[in-house]
């Protein structure tokens, strides 16, 4: 059976007239690109990447549920992201930077004209590492440090009328689960409100590291790694039983261990 050679994508906009527009000048620019799924928020976006692997994703910044950002950030196939963004003059320096692709709203038939060429050129978009760090610069994650928070010593979550605290130290690792964050230590799970986004800066970096859009482990409680026949990278944490995955912009993370 010959296998098909055309190149699948995937748009991502909550604006549904804008996708359209981004939809039908892919069309004329690109008529052999097959759009495999229109999601209308960052949910539906991270969960068609997930199952159907495309080798492109054109991603909006700023949508419900998940961010752009943050989609790109749980991708752990091979698909390539193109960002669209309204964004100010300082974040399409990080895209350039870090040789991010991306386009600007409104959208601008030559600046698509260029990208479709650039990419069906082959040109690299970067390696994981550098879009690991273009991902945190935009998503607040280096804030300077007189802007930080203070340093959490300990979480609170509610079990029912009891509020209980647990020590940041004990915490195994913190996993975003719907609309809340599930804390995990060796007695069990608990949860808070807190989203993943705004724990990470109250943190220490050296003691959590993020290694999925959705996860942030405790190193202190690293057992090891390992790769399943996809090469595929989980980590194992000690007094929990189950593996968890690494997004691939966080793998280069464990190459120095």
């Amino acid at each position: 059976m010959t296998m098909s050679t055309r190149t699948r994508a995937l748009i991502a906009d909550d604006e549904p007239h804008l996708a359209q527009y981004l939809r039908d000048q892919l069309a004329q620019l690109w008529p052999e690109l097959e759009i495999v799924a229109m999601a209308r928020n960052g949910v539906e976006a991270a969960a068609a990447i997930a199952e159907l692997q495309p080798e492109l994703a054109f991603l909006d910044i700023q949508m419900p549920g998940l961010s752009g950002l943050e989609v790109a950030q749980g991708i752990e196939g091979a698909t390539r992201v193109v960002f669209v963004t309204a964004y100010d003059e300082y974040a399409v320096q990080a895209f350039e930077q870090a040789a991010l692709d991306y386009l600007l709203k409104p959208l601008k038939t030559e600046r698509l004209a260029r990208t479709v060429e650039r990419i069906r050129a082959g040109q690299a978009q970067g390696d994981d590492a550098r879009l690991a760090g273009a991902l945190q610069r935009l998503l607040g994650a280096e804030t300077p440090a007189s802007a930080r928070p203070p340093r959490l010593r300990w979480v609170r979550a509610a079990q029912g009328d009891l509020m209980q605290q647990i020590a940041i130290e004990d915490v195994l690792f913190f996993h975003a689960d719907d609309k809340y964050t599930v804390v995990q230590t060796r007695e069990g799970e608990q949860l808070i409100r807190t989203p993943i986004i705004e724990l990470l800066p109250q943190l220490d970096p050296e003691q959590f590291w993020q290694v999925h859009r959705s996860t942030l482990i405790n190193l202190a409680h690293l057992a090891g790694t390992r790769r399943d026949e996809a090469s595929r990278l989980f980590v194992r944490i000690r007094g929990h039983a189950r593996e968890l995955p690494v997004s691939r912009a966080y793998v280069h993370l464990f190459k120095a261990m």
